[in-house]
């Protein structure tokens, strides 16, 4: 008798476990958060102090995955080739989905190969001039620079990245020439413009700030739509003339291309948990990020249009990193 009932429950049992599975509360197992930079910095400590309390929101534990190779391109490759099961996260950010694309061609797709999940927050560049500059404000430097045609460089921290891009929508919009110094990383770029081997750059707001602070660089203006809090004294590009202008250093969280949409939904939910939190909002003060809660729809549409903005500017400037 048992055994004809467990013969005639064979064909149930043996489909249990994808029901199982699929009926399974997610997380029911230990998250992967790939950074793609090595630990330590800004960049990584966004990503552990948001994955810690991402954590406590899903009673699940998150391990962080540094993965810094290629300028984030492995990180991507790994992730994009990962199960859609939402076990495999990625802390994207404007490098590995908008300059590093718009400059180079890259094994991945940075839109079809990944699904937004939500936005972290994002911190403005800003137009720092050396202290000892002849100028106040935007109207005077672009003044400066035109007088001084050829003699004024800027420095970035490398071709093709946020800084080097945005110096070069500067030029673009408003006609000066300034020659590119690019250097391996912020801190030496930061370091020659204090010394006035280089008379100015567009660093992130974060880098900048110290020397902002005890005098040694002069900010001229920010990038972002709205002045920061950091530095409220201090106009956006937009108050000063030039319409439009914007580059943002953004975090956000993408996972592989077509996870199911109730468990984006799910991810963002407790994202939007997270990012409510006061404590979040003042340990990430110190990278001067703002938060910037976004559904998985407003998300992607910032990342395609973010994306399209340097590549046009890119093609324009005739930046490009393969030749």
């Amino acid at each position: 008798m048992k055994r004809r009932t467990l013969l005639q429950a064979t064909p149930w049992l043996l489909g249990l476990p994808t029901a199982v599975l699929a009926q399974a509360p997610f997380p029911n197992k230990p998250i992967r958060y790939i950074v793609p930079v090595a630990a330590g910095g800004g960049s990584d400590m966004i990503g552990r102090t948001f994955c810690e309390r991402l954590g406590r929101v899903l009673a699940q534990t998150i391990v962080v995955d540094n993965q810094s190779g290629g300028g984030g391109v492995i990180a991507a490759q790994t992730t994009a080739r990962a199960a859609p099961d939402g076990y495999t996260l990625m802390q994207g950010y404007v490098a590995t989905h908008a300059t590093s694309p718009a400059t180079r061609k890259l094994s991945y797709d940075p839109i079809k190969d990944f699904t937004p999940i939500g936005m972290i927050g994002s911190t403005p560049n800003v137009l720092v001039v050396n202290a000892a500059l002849p100028v106040t404000d935007v109207k005077s430097f672009i003044e400066y620079t035109k007088k001084n045609m050829g003699k004024v460089a800027y420095g970035s921290a490398g071709a093709g990245s946020l800084t080097h891009l945005t110096a070069e929508l500067f030029k673009a919009q408003t006609g000066v020439f300034m020659v590119h110094i690019p250097y391996r990383g912020i801190a030496p770029a930061t370091t020659d413009v204090i010394a006035g081997q280089t008379q100015c750059m567009f660093p992130g707001l974060a880098a900048a700030l110290p020397h902002i602070r005890n005098g040694r660089l002069r900010a001229l203006a920010v990038t972002g739509s709205q002045r920061h809090p950091a530095l409220k004294d201090v106009p956006t590009m937009e108050e000063a003339g030039l319409k439009g202008f914007d580059a943002q250093q953004w975090y956000g969280v993408v996972g592989p291309a077509g996870m199911p949409a109730p468990l984006v939904k799910q991810l963002n939910d407790a994202m939007a948990q997270v990012l409510a939190m006061p404590d979040l909002r003042e340990k990430l003060s110190a990278e001067a990020v703002e938060l910037t809660p976004m559904t998985p729809a407003q998300f992607g549409e910032y990342m395609k249009k973010d994306l399209a903005r340097w590549t046009n500017l890119a093609r324009e400037r005739n930046i490009n990193l393969d030749n």
